[in-house]
């Protein structure tokens, strides 16, 4: 089954410019368990410190680890902030070619103290004065470069000084000029220095003090979405709003109200970059604005449930999504997502039950064996011959049931782990990817004709032979029912 984030991925890869306030996120972890002799404070015990990217450059990590080729333009430092920042961008292969160092103002570094887990204290270093004309002119002329490279455009605003209305203005039409989308993440009173983006990500805070309403109710909010959209002129606004969710405002449709997802939460740090990566990644993607709110949401439930500035990664946001589906749903997986799923299980020390066949109409002696094999094992693979295969071994008049729905039956049953659909003529290829622990097939088998008992004993693995329930089969099945309606039903054409 397919996700929104397997959707993105399938296809080309996209590549973004993201411009805006660039930050250095300084950790110092330890932990407070005395007060100062000198004076009454807590005294904090330094046991480690790390350096991340954040603002912009958050931003532009989240969308590298979505797999985007991302290009960052902003302003550093001459100073050690500002080469540690490079220095990390190009670790995780973002482009920092578009990096202007300013030497009248120091990189914008937060240095947080943590103690047991808790942040207890922030240290900012920073200068907000506007860019320089000559800064804006430079950064102007690098961006213009880029723009038959790209697809879309991120804008994060911190208000540190970037994104100023005369840097704005000349580069948002480059952007409409060029086609791309326009993202931004905004500050302050006056939304409308973004005039012309495609669409803006503020949170409740940011609502409220731009449109200068109080938002007690669900019919304020509306209407300061509807005043910001007309300022700024934007297609639409996703409003973040915590623990409550988002909100979606994108005439002419109706608002959409997205829950949030209930998760605990340890740290918002870096959940906004978040969603506005997300979101920009989904919507280049070619997802709807709803369907790009959504995982953009599932990322931020994701994001606050990290300590610190952190990435979301593609497999949290698989695994996310699909906690929303029904249980049998999210046992039904392809080939690839199965052997990533149980290659996790395995470094967890899980032992993997392997076992195909058809399973159509299932009775009481799939139960049985199912049950049995799964008791062999942490965790029990169903392999199904989809309706082709099925047609070359059993005949045109089968399966009696679609794959489809073979499969969530399986799905449905708490014996079975996993269910992937096949139409080779052996299940060998599965076996070698997913390498089970144990192969399994029922008592009309033996060992020697159990495909695939070679390669699981190459590696160390073991074939176990699982007793037959004599007399249930769904061949058998289906002929007693022939049996015992067959003539009835022919006899009651006749009477017609």
């Amino acid at each position: 089954m397919e996700t929104l984030i397997d959707r993105c991925l399938q296809k080309r890869k996209v590549a973004l410019l993201v411009v805006g306030d660039i930050m250095s996120d300084v950790y110092l972890w330890g932990k407070v368990d005395r007060i100062s002799p000198e004076a009454p404070v807590p005294v904090f015990e330094s046991t480690e410190r790390s350096h991340v990217l954040g603002g912009a450059a958050n931003v532009a990590a989240n969308l590298r680890t979505l797999g985007c080729e991302v290009h960052l333009a902003g302003v550093v430092g001459v100073d050690d902030a500002g080469a540690r920042v490079r220095e990390l961008l190009r670790q995780q292969g973002i482009d920092d070619a578009l990096l202007i160092e300013d030497p009248t103002r120091p990189t914008t570094e937060k240095t947080r103290v943590i103690a047991q887990q808790q942040n207890v204290l922030r240290l900012d270093q920073e200068r907000r004065h506007p860019l320089s004309a000559d800064l804006i002119s430079r950064a102007l002329v690098d961006v213009e470069r880029l723009m038959t490279e790209i697809d879309g455009v991120v804008c994060s605003d911190y208000q540190k000084g970037v994104c100023t209305p005369d840097f704005l203005k000349p580069f948002f039409a480059m952007a409409r000029s060029a086609c791309h989308p326009i993202i931004v993440d905004p500050k302050g009173r006056d939304f409308s220095r973004y005039c012309g983006a495609t669409l803006l990500t503020p949170n409740l805070a940011e609502v409220e003090q731009a449109s200068d309403i109080t938002l007690d109710d669900q019919a304020k909010l509306t209407r300061a979405a509807e005043l910001l959209l007309q300022q700024s002129e934007a297609q639409g606004l996703l409003v973040t709003r915590g623990k409550d969710g988002m909100s979606l405002f994108h005439p002419p449709h109706a608002p959409l109200h997205i829950h949030a997802q209930a998760r605990e939460v340890f740290d918002v740090t870096g959940a906004g970059d978040t969603v506005t990566a997300v979101f920009s990644f989904g919507v280049l993607c070619g997802l709807s604005f709803p369907e790009a709110a959504h995982l953009a949401n599932t990322a931020a439930g994701i994001a606050v449930g990290k300590v610190g500035t952190a990435v979301v990664y593609p497999q949290e946001l698989r695994e996310s999504l699909r906690e929303e589906w029904p249980s049998w749903r999210r046992k039904i997986l392809r080939l690839g997502e199965l052997a990533v799923t149980l290659q996790h299980r395995r470094q967890r020390g899980d032992r993997i039950v392997f076992t195909n066949g058809c399973f159509d109409l299932l009775h009481v002696g799939h139960i049985q064996y199912l049950q049995q094999a799964r008791s062999l094992g942490d965790c029990l693979v169903v392999a199904m011959n989809d309706d082709a295969s099925v047609r070359r071994f059993k005949g045109d008049r089968r399966p009696l049931i679609s794959h489809d729905e073979r499969a969530r039956i399986l799905a449905a049953l708490g014996c079975v782990d996993y269910v992937t659909i096949f139409g080779e003529e052996t299940p060998l290829t599965l076996i070698k990817h997913l390498r089970p622990n144990i192969l399994t097939k029922g008592g009309d088998y033996t060992p020697e004709t159990v495909v695939g008992r070679d390669e699981v004993e190459a590696y160390g693995g073991s074939v176990r032979i699982l007793p037959y329930v004599d007399g249930v089969s769904t061949t058998e099945l289906n002929h007693g029912f022939f049996e015992r309606y067959g003539s009835a039903s022919q006899s009651s054409r006749n009477d017609k």
